[in-house]
């Protein structure tokens, strides 16, 4: 990347994409700007700190996820709904592990902070996704919880490759979101059955 084109963004673009690779733990300035083809002190010129970088990481990811569910998830409802954004939560993770990571990581630093509607971006798909099942309002919230902690552990540990028993990963993952849409139908119809 030529040295007149870089920016705040660009640099966070190359890191993003350098710490998907390398991982969390093994991102550096130095290795930063040995990738960009610049010395490590020019990189100061677009971002304060690596604390800074990682948390533009983590609202670069933070956007990316929500834009990708929902994009998924667009006209569509239901189990149809909840299938395509967990497939578009899974490839996210599956493609990004080391963004992903930080986005997971990461806390605002006060109410101005980008992270916050970045943030909001994911909820608001997540509930998109859960929208077609008519829950009563006092049972969305955990069920947004109860769909991230499920979601979040598979996909993070097939990005770890920590499945290795010899069965289907996909038929496992087919399984676990057909019985989430199981789950969601049955809080549902029970909320219906009290309200009426």
């Amino acid at each position: 990347m030529p040295k007149a084109r870089l920016t705040p963004a660009a640099v966070t673009e190359a890191a993003a994409a350098l710490i998907d690779e390398v991982g969390f733990d093994n991102l550096s300035m130095g290795l930063l700007a040995e990738r960009l083809g610049i010395k490590t002190p020019s990189l100061y010129k677009h971002v304060t700190s690596q604390a800074d970088l990682t948390h533009r990481i983590a609202i670069l990811a933070m956007t990316e996820a929500g834009d990708a569910i929902r994009d998924a998830i667009q006209g569509r409802s239901g189990s149809d709904a909840l299938a395509a954004g967990a497939q578009a939560m899974r490839t996210y993770v599956r493609e990004h592990p080391g963004r992903y990571a930080v986005a997971n990581a990461a806390r605002p630093t006060g109410p101005d902070d980008p992270f916050i509607p970045a943030s909001e971006r994911v909820l608001a798909s997540w509930a998109a996704m859960l929208s077609g099942y008519g829950l009563d309002p006092g049972q969305e919230i955990h069920a947004m919880r109860t769909l991230r902690s499920v979601l979040h552990g598979f996909a993070t540990l097939e990005a770890a490759g920590g499945f290795q028993i010899d069965a289907s990963v996909d038929e496992s993952f087919d399984w676990m979101v057909n019985f989430i849409d199981q789950g969601l139908r049955t809080v549902a119809t029970r909320g219906s059955a009290v309200a009426g």
